[in-house]
């Protein structure tokens, strides 16, 4: 396995952090932004990271600056979404550009992906709503996207269900793991593995990806 690259992005709120893996023919760059309550090390993040070079699709984390600072607690939403913008800003991409990342991360993509000129959207366990509520929703935030989307969501995620997303709407594709929490995590005797649940996310997210984004030039 090829060792990401680390390079430093100077953004309006500190130093953030892309790390890099490349694919040796690209056909497509996936930038993912981590969730609130943890980093780059999530495992639906280094799960595609680790896999999807081999496939030809460049994955690129960026770690926002307040994680790079060492603080618990993630910045507001406006911070993150220019810092995002900052490290789109600095690659170099020549392939089709897609953004995303798990929870804020995915908030934080969907607020931005257009702005970014990227072709598509991936929303890795998106948050709808806070747990234990339904209201107010974010459902807006990905209606406004105006991108192919693809929502990867665990099936029993408490910040918003499968069954909660309209699916098959305004450009959205659903993918379910089925007994996955927020953090995609299963249960030790559930349905799947962790590994074959980290598999869908993988697989689901290459097809999304060839039959939305590299195989649709008009994304």
């Amino acid at each position: 396995m090829k060792r990401a690259t680390v390079r430093s992005v100077d953004t309006p709120h500190g130093e953030g952090r892309l790390h890099t893996r490349r694919a040796s023919s690209p056909i497509a760059t996936l930038l993912l932004s981590h969730g609130a309550g943890g980093g780059v090390e999530a495992r639906d993040l280094h799960a595609l990271a680790d896999a999807l070079p081999a496939q030809g699709v460049s994955v690129v984390l960026f770690e926002q600056p307040w994680r790079v600072a060492g603080r618990r607690i993630a910045t507001a939403p406006p911070t993150l979404d220019a810092a995002l913008t900052r490290a789109a800003d600095v690659m170099r991409v020549r392939t089709p550009l897609v953004v995303g990342g798990r929870s804020a991360g995915a908030r934080s993509a969907a607020r931005t992906a257009r702005a970014l000129g990227a072709s598509g959207c991936l929303a890795l366990s998106f948050p709808l709503h806070q747990s234990g509520r339904t209201e107010p929703t974010r459902l807006p935030e990905l209606r406004g996207v105006g991108l192919p989307t693809l929502v990867v969501q665990g099936e029993r995620d408490p910040m918003g269900r499968p069954e909660e997303f309209p699916g098959d709407q305004d450009g959205l594709d659903v993918v379910v793991i089925p007994g996955g929490d927020h953090g995609l995590k299963v249960p030790a005797r559930g349905e799947l593995s962790q590994d074959e649940a980290m598999g869908i996310v993988v697989e689901s997210t290459l097809e999304w990806l060839v039959r939305e984004v590299v195989g649709n030039p008009s994304a």
